[in-house]
């Protein structure tokens, strides 16, 4: 079963929900942020990556910034941009981008059942990002950003989403996101509370689709104040046992957007590398072909089918297609094009043993397309680029399903979610 809760959301008054929301902290550096920030005081970004509102030079992990963050938080509930709903609810976030329509649950999801694997994930984390957002969430004492989820879908939670959205709307607006493509964002207070949790109680497993950093940090965030409640704890002042009050701790909650899996798509997530690790064009693309492919030549930069992968260097493209028949059935893992690429190109040929930490690679959304990469490696700083086939849904679902773990950067999905717009205190 998968566990959903009502929560008592802080959010923006109705006016002020389009200049407070913003995009994810993590879709932005420091500079990109303080510039889409500026001259707006009630953007989340403020609270979110407060560092922008301090010295350029101040380390972003730096104790001020998440003192900044707590004040910034702080003024704008004082200030009466963000008020907290007077009882628990549901809501419905629809998200748009052009054709591009999905439409999830935001509730408060157990952390219980991430941390027993009842919500499943298919990413490693970093450390580095765990202790920031961790770090965030224990100073203000709450949850910023949506954990984006997805599940099966059912036809009875179709039905009850369905209902709410023919209701009037909290917020409806459009907003660019870093990319400058226009998204509508409407969200709706559900009308059926009891009748979703119940539905989504028949639900086998929830999917982490994004948001593997902020759901592991929620649950050490959690580990953490469960420890300093016990620290803290006047047992002459309660009247349950003291398990018994954590356990009905918001805390123990996380607050996440649940979508149907059907309603996704997944973009690729491009890759660029500074140099052929001593080789010529010609000699790598020759290793290329030992290593498993046919090169071909071709004036389309992106692959048509599952196993191509189209490649840029010199400016000119050539089409990869995978030529390796499989005499054993393989498993997931090795059937995505993201792990194609690392086994037989990245690490054999350029020598990149770690694509988490090599800095000789980095990572490109899909959604900026193929001509960033084209425009990268004409800059002559990077030497060349890879165009991928995106993985699929039931492919992140399948991976899940048999707890492993894809290769860094497997999956990049649009729209994206806004900050700011729903918040769960502790």
């Amino acid at each position: 079963m998968s566990v959903i809760k009502p929560f008592r959301a802080l959010r923006p008054r109705a006016e002020f929900a389009k200049q407070v929301s913003s995009v994810p902290y993590d879709v932005l550096n420091t500079e990109e942020a303080r510039a889409l920030a500026a001259g707006n005081p009630d953007s989340f970004l403020h609270v979110s990556r407060s560092e922008i509102d301090l010295a350029p030079t101040v380390d972003p992990y730096a104790d001020e910034v998440y003192r900044k963050a707590k004040e910034n938080f702080e003024r704008l509930e004082r200030d009466g941009v963000l008020e907290t709903e007077t009882e628990a609810a549901l809501y419905v976030y629809r998200l748009e981008m052009g054709e591009q329509v999905q439409t999830s649950v935001v509730a408060c999801c157990s952390i219980d059942e991430y941390d027993t694997g009842l919500i499943k994930k298919h990413e490693k984390t970093r450390p580095d990002k765990e202790n920031d957002r961790t770090r965030h969430m224990i100073e203000l004492e709450a949850q910023t950003g949506l954990i984006f989820l997805c599940y099966r879908g059912r036809a009875e939670i179709d039905a009850l989403v369905a209902e709410t959205v023919e209701t009037a709307p909290l917020y409806d607006f459009e907003a660019e996101d870093v990319n400058g493509n226009s998204i509508r964002h409407t969200v709706w207070k559900a009308g059926a509370p009891a009748a979703l949790v119940e539905a989504f109680a028949k639900v086998p497993a929830l999917y982490i689709a994004d948001g593997h950093h902020r759901a592991a940090s929620s649950s050490r965030a959690r580990a953490f104040l469960r420890r300093e409640t016990l620290e803290n704890l006047d047992e002459s002042a309660v009247c349950l046992a003291p398990e018994v009050e954590m356990a009905e701790a918001e805390y123990n909650y996380v607050i996440a957007a649940l979508f149907p899996a059907e309603q996704l798509k997944i973009l690729a997530y491009n890759r660029v590398v500074k140099d052929l690790n001593g080789l010529s064009v010609e000699e790598f693309f020759q290793k290329v072909a030992e290593s498993g492919f046919n090169v071909l030549e071709t004036a389309d930069p992106t692959p048509e089918n599952p196993g191509e992968i189209c490649v840029y260097a010199d400016g000119k493209w050539r089409k990869l297609r995978f030529n390796i028949l499989y005499f054993a059935d393989p498993g997931v893992i090795e059937t995505l094009d993201v792990s194609r690429l690392e086994n037989h190109i990245l690490r054999p040929i350029l020598g990149i043993e770690d694509v988490r930490t090599d800095k000789r690679i980095d990572f490109v959304g899909g959604i900026r397309g193929t001509s960033e990469l084209e425009k990268l490696v004409d800059s002559g700083q990077w030497r060349i680029a890879f165009s991928m086939y995106p993985t699929t849904v039931e492919q992140l679902l399948r991976v899940s399903d048999e707890d492993r773990i894809m290769p860094p950067k497997s999956t990049w999905f649009e729209p994206k979610l806004r900050d700011g717009l729903l918040i769960h205190k502790f």
